[in-house]
């Protein structure tokens, strides 16, 4: 094959396969991938194209999984309107049957003309329905026309007369809570604690940080949007107490002679997460040990429930603690690796003799991590119990990271559902010359078409179980990822596209029967028109005060964006005290990610100048809405204006307000520096308070205090509202199986 001949069908191939073989980038100029990364991003979808062939092979099972004439496990829909099918695939006067989940039948017959789309009758039950045509059987997923909303949850608890305020919540780095005897680490104890306090003092919501799974076996692995399943749970968090009560924590302390070592931890300013995890762990599986000889073996409630847990699991439960039992074998062998790939070969595929035979010789260990996920289940489930009970309509807001570590259980699990040795990341823009490559990998559209999207949904039912919201981590991601090759430069990848529409009609099935909002954390580089699909799905974005700008000038806060949720940061930019400062442009020079100016200049004194704008212009901001006194000078950048920040965000059009905890407090230091590894203490920062004494604290109190006063104010002069969810969406019934 000539070159000119092949680059036509290898560039073709990729087009179809999803990927964007032209993209513009962020001055607007089209740039063309490179052959070479179509081909190792091909063979990443598995799609090899390394030879003749190969690229032969490859197209001729991409034609067969796109055929016209195959009808696909899962076609999604929305509620009340017609239903299209491909039309090679039915014939006309074909019978067809819908098993609805309600139990009723619809029975009927394709009547369309040759070639063109067969329909359905609009459906007005929303849900996951069975349709049969002759010998197929596929599920129709029944979407409403939005998700459950900020005003679906408050009239929920409030009922629906009345008009629905300005809600308020906390946002929260879940292991940077402190409590008492909390093992150096935040868990799911100072959660509840949290969220209890919280809710009386007028909070709705709590967004916190992922508590997807991590690996037991590799305590330094902690950043917690690299997770090694989104399908479980962050056993780091889990409180020893919770279930089994302090006393038996205290002994089962003492059984490992724990209790200077987890002092010691507590009293540390940032966590010590290789010394922390291994010790908590240590203490769980004394509790674990103890729990087997004196209530499994006498098969107490507590050991029925765990059970029943492990029931409900499933092959996914069981697929995870295997995982971890393996990692943990393998790590301890003597050149034993923590990536699955590098394993014996028999041990890669979860569904081998090998595993099996792991797994049966090392059951006890096995049911230890199975154990820990129904600690942590109910210890996140009770922190979500407790903060509706206190009185808040949302509770917590789960975060749903965009991918997973490909060396995680998630990877290993679904091998066919995951895409392989590629990693998730950014191209080159404006901020960031390099691109950005996270080491994330996640799901192949691919495989989602042909699976019948069963993996996603699984995944979206696990961040919704707990929660009264979910915020999905970059949802540009529904649209679009930047893929990159492993072991490549960030600039050297290319978009591959999703199925965007079935992504968000699923999403907002899954609000729907969990009764739980959705935010979408959409900054960046946000393609056009992207921001008001997600809206009219009343799929919220994220409005973070750096960048609401009109101009060099503050966006006021009558302007805001009302499909927005409006903070003042988020855990990857510079709190108020820290931008205030510019703590943040001091960091960025110090860990090398400040480039010299190509005239000579010093870019750290240009960038002090830039903030020293930037300072005068919220300061300005803050004195026109109120929150600034008019006749007093620009604080000095030691004395940042934190409680007039909070309450100018609070007093935006959003429908809800989060305050992160670090600016309630007035810290100068961000969670998570990007770019940073070791340089800056990412994810390891503690309160300086435990949690059941922060509304006790007097700048903490008055900062709430501003907040809340100015959503009140919000809620004053709003006019009355029409109701969004007016639509003759049936009320959500409790979450059924998975189609």
């Amino acid at each position: 094959m000539n070159t000119a001949r092949r680059t036509e069908t290898l560039a073709s191939l990729a087009a179809r396969a999803g990927f964007e073989v032209e993209w513009a980038d962020a001055h607007g100029v089209m740039q063309r991938v490179p052959d070479s990364t179509l081909e190792a991003l091909l063979a990443c979808a598995g799609l090899p194209c390394a030879s003749a062939a190969q690229l032969r092979q490859s197209a001729a099972l991409l034609n067969a999984e796109q055929s016209a004439r195959r009808l696909p496990p899962l076609v999604t829909a929305e509620y009340e309107s017609a239903i299209a099918l491909p039309a090679s695939a039915v014939r006309s006067g074909s019978h067809y049957r819908i098993e609805l989940e309600s139990g009723e039948r619809i029975e009927g017959r394709f009547t369309s003309p040759k070639g063109e789309t067969a329909l359905l009758a609009p459906l007005s039950e929303l849900g996951y329905h069975t349709l049969f045509v002759n010998d197929h059987r596929l599920t129709l997923a029944v979407a409403p026309p939005h998700c459950h909303t900020i005003a679906d949850a408050w009239r929920a608890r409030h009922g629906a007369a009345g008009r629905v305020p300005a809600l308020w919540g906390v946002a929260a780095q879940l292991y940077g809570l402190r409590r008492k005897s909390d093992g150096g680490i935040g868990d799911y104890t100072a959660l509840a604690t949290l969220a209890v306090h919280s809710a009386r003092h007028g909070a709705q919501a709590l967004a916190v940080s992922p508590t997807h799974a991590m690996f037991s076996a590799l305590p330094g692995h902690f950043s917690p949007y690299a997770p090694s399943s989104r399908l479980w749970l962050n056993v780091a968090h889990i409180d020893p107490a919770a279930t089994f009560g302090a006393q038996a924590a205290h002994e089962a302390c003492a059984a490992v002679h724990a209790q200077a070592a987890l002092q010691e931890l507590e009293a540390l300013p940032q966590i010590d997460w290789k010394r922390a995890v291994p010790l908590k762990l240590q203490v769980l599986r004394a509790l674990f040990e103890r729990f087997e000889k004196e209530e499994r073996a006498s098969d107490s409630p507590r050991a029925a429930a765990f059970e029943a847990f492990c029931a409900r699991g499933g092959e996914s439960l069981e697929d995870h603690a295997r995982f971890e039992a393996l990692q943990a074998s393998m790590l301890a062998s003597p050149g034993g690796s923590a990536h699955w790939r590098d394993w014996p070969a028999g041990l890669r595929d979860p569904r081998s003799p090998e595993v099996a035979a792991f797994a049966a010789a090392n059951r006890r260990e096995v049911d230890f991590h199975r154990f820990l996920q129904w600690l942590a289940a109910q210890g996140l489930g009770r922190a979500q119990q407790d903060a509706r009970e206190a009185g808040m309509a949302i509770g917590l807001v789960a975060d749903l990271a965009v991918g997973c570590d490909g060396a995680g259980s998630h990877a290993w699990s679904l091998p066919q559902d995951m895409l392989q040795r590629v990693s998730v990341g950014a191209p080159p823009d404006i901020f960031n010359q390099a691109g950005q490559s996270w080491g994330l990998t996640t799901f192949s559209p691919r495989a989602m078409h042909n699976s019948g999207f069963r993996a996603f949904i699984d995944m979206l039912r696990a961040a919704f179980v707990h929660a009264g919201g979910v915020r999905i981590d970059h949802i540009l991601g529904l649209r679009r990822l930047w893929l990159v090759p492993e072991g490549e430069s960030a600039k050297h990848g290319a978009y591959l596209r999703y199925p965007f529409e079935d992504l968000v009609r699923l999403i907002a099935l899954e609000s729907w029967r969990h009764r739980a909002i959705v935010i979408g954390e959409d900054l960046g580089t946000v393609p056009p028109g992207l921001r008001e699909r997600l809206a009219s799905h009343a799929l919220y974005g994220i409005r973070v005060l750096w960048f609401e700008r009109d101009g060099n000038a503050f966006l006021a806060p009558p302007r805001w964006d009302t499909n927005g949720i409006a903070t003042t940061t988020t855990h990857d930019l510079p709190t108020v005290a820290g931008w205030w400062r510019g703590l943040d442009i001091d960091w960025r020079h110090r860990i090398g990610q400040t480039l010299p100016r190509a005239d000579g200049r010093d870019p750290i004194a240009l960038a002090h100048a830039e903030r020293d704008v930037d300072r005068r212009a919220l300061w300005q901001a803050l004195q026109q809405a109120g929150f600034a006194p008019h006749d007093e000078a620009l604080p000095p950048p030691e004395r940042a204006p934190v409680e007039g920040a909070l309450g100018y965000v609070a007093a935006t059009a959003s429908p809800l307000a989060t305050c992160p905890l670090e600016d309630l407090l007035g810290l100068a230091e961000q969670p998570n520096l990007p770019g940073s590894i070791d340089e800056h203490p990412n994810w390891r920062q503690r309160l300086p308070l435990p949690v059941d004494l922060l509304y006790a604290d007097p700048a903490f109190a008055a900062r709430v205090e501003t907040v809340v006063r100015a959503r009140e104010a919000v809620t004053d002069a709003a006019a009355p509202q029409a109701d969004p969810t007016a639509s003759g969406t049936p009320a959500a019934p409790p979450t059924g199986p998975t189609p």
